[in-house]
């Protein structure tokens, strides 16, 4: 078939293919060379004049710059197509020395990082920390910097004294400053940086700091550094005391008895030698007194126990709370038996003031008024009995009172105050009528008896007493 020329034209022209050229844009070579112009072009936006030498480098395949895999491709392409052939004796003759200098060290990696750090995203400047904040960790501070900083309560580091002689002037150098919690933090970290022989030794010479870690041991409860330190110190009495107190973390009634037993024994001075023997031996009636009364209790036939149910155990209560005990429950018991207050009166040797208020505080609660009589009447030689108090009237008056006690009860008691003023001004407060009249009647005191008239009831007998003893001719009163 033949075509026209103008066919022919059409036909060359409409084709997709093109013929090959040395000239031709398409070519891959061509283009790789272009992108990369590209990419240099961009050199003047990135380059700041900053290292990048942290930056992370890419070529256009993905790999790393500077790797062995983009080196040996970089390689191969600047090398022309003659270099293909020579390709795998170039991989086995590879050597760091044979490597070409690339031609670009810049990457989308940095021009992308460049980009997001532009100055429309910065809304504030950053602003750097303080050096100071930083030397907190560095151990740069001096001795008395350091000093200074903990009394403060900011963070410093303890651990740049190595030495013994640096310790042992950063602690001359806390005790200088008098702050107590500055010698117990250098106290701290001697404690645990030092052994115990060392640190004994320099403080037997330094009598604060020793002081201070004394107290500091007792308030941690570490007893048995502390009985070291006591017996390194030969301090005897301190250790004996020290070792004493471990009674409190017994719980046990029994065991601690027999712990009691042990210290009896130890080397303590002759007044604290007596106190341990009387808490080992209270404590041995405590547990006995206690045995009974919980046996009786739950019996239920003693009247005491039916009426005033106990609300505690007694066991490892005072001296005097267990005396009370006995007043209340156990107060006419014989001398005989453990829980008589009697007997713990003379075993323990309580003070007549102190037994008396006791029982009579325990007696005035349970309202026996009988008790409380016979608890301040005596006898003399001749047989005539007497109202007499260790305590003084005036402070039965009260205890009578602070239990209810009726006024028969009070009145009778206000009158046996001897000082005429206190009397009155008990009477008063008590309103013990008959005590006032008397004692205004007494002092031929007209003024003061009929200043009280007004404030008694109107029409009672009070009222009437008064206006006999006023209307009486044979009283002369005082002007």
């Amino acid at each position: 078939m033949s075509r026209t020329k103008g066919d022919e034209e059409e036909y060359w022209n409409s084709s997709k293919f093109k013929a090959f050229t040395f000239d031709d844009e398409d070519d891959e070579l061509s283009q790789l060379k272009e992108s990369k112009r590209a990419v240099n072009s961009l050199r003047d936006f990135v380059d700041d004049g900053d290292d990048d030498d942290d930056l992370e480098r890419v070529n256009w395949s993905g790999e790393p710059v500077g790797s062995i895999s983009w080196t040996i491709k970089e390689t191969a392409g600047n090398s022309g197509p003659t270099q293909e052939g020579r390709e795998p004796k170039n991989r086995n003759s590879f050597s760091y020395g044979q490597l070409p200098k690339p031609t670009s060290t810049y990457s989308l990696s940095s021009f992308f990082k460049a980009l997001s750090d532009t100055p429309a995203k910065s809304y504030a400047p950053e602003l750097g920390r303080p050096k100071g904040e930083y030397r907190d960790y560095s151990n740069d501070w001096s001795l008395c910097d350091t000093v200074r900083r903990l009394r403060k309560g900011k963070v410093c580091s303890l651990e740049r004294f190595r030495s013994l002689q640096d310790k042992l002037q950063l602690l001359e150098e806390a005790v200088s400053v008098h702050d107590g919690n500055v010698i117990t933090a250098v106290l701290i970290f001697l404690k645990r940086t030092l052994s115990k022989e060392i640190l004994f030794r320099e403080l037997e010479v330094r009598q604060v700091a020793l002081r201070h870690l004394i107290h500091f041991l007792k308030e941690i409860g570490d007893q048995k550094l502390l009985l070291e330190l006591f017996r390194f110190l030969d301090r005897t009495e301190e250790l004996a005391l020290s070792h004493y107190r471990e009674h409190l973390t017994i719980q046990d009634p029994d065991k601690r008895k027999e712990f009691l037993k042990t210290c009896v024994g130890l080397p303590f001075s002759a007044e604290d030698t007596a106190h341990i023997q009387d808490h080992y031996t209270l404590l041995e009636r405590q547990i006995i007194i206690e045995a009974n009364d919980r046996h009786l209790e739950s019996a239920g036939q003693t009247e005491i126990f039916r009426k005033h149910p106990r609300k505690a155990s007694i066991l490892n209560m005072p001296l005097v709370t267990t005396l009370f005990y006995a007043c209340f429950y156990h107060y006419s018991e014989p001398e005989g038996t453990f829980s008589s207050p009697i007997n713990l009166k003379k075993t323990f040797k309580i003070p007549d003031k102190q037994y008396v208020l006791t029982a009579l505080a325990a007696r005035a609660k349970l309202r026996a008024w009988h008790d409380v009589d016979a608890l301040f009447t005596t006898k003399n030689w001749l047989g005539y009995t007497k109202k007499r108090a260790p305590i003084g009237f005036h402070r039965v008056v009260e205890i009578l009172h602070k239990n209810n006690a009726p006024v028969q009860i009070l009145q009778e008691y206000v009158n046996l105050v001897e000082d005429v003023d206190m009397k009155l001004n008990l009477a008063t407060k008590f309103k013990c009528h008959d005590v006032v009249i008397d004692t205004c009647r007494d002092l031929k005191d007209r003024q003061q008896l009929m200043a009280y008239r007004g404030k008694v009831d109107k029409g009672s007998a009070e009222e009437e007493k008064i206006d006999t003893i006023l209307s009486s001719p044979q009283i002369r009163w005082k002007n």
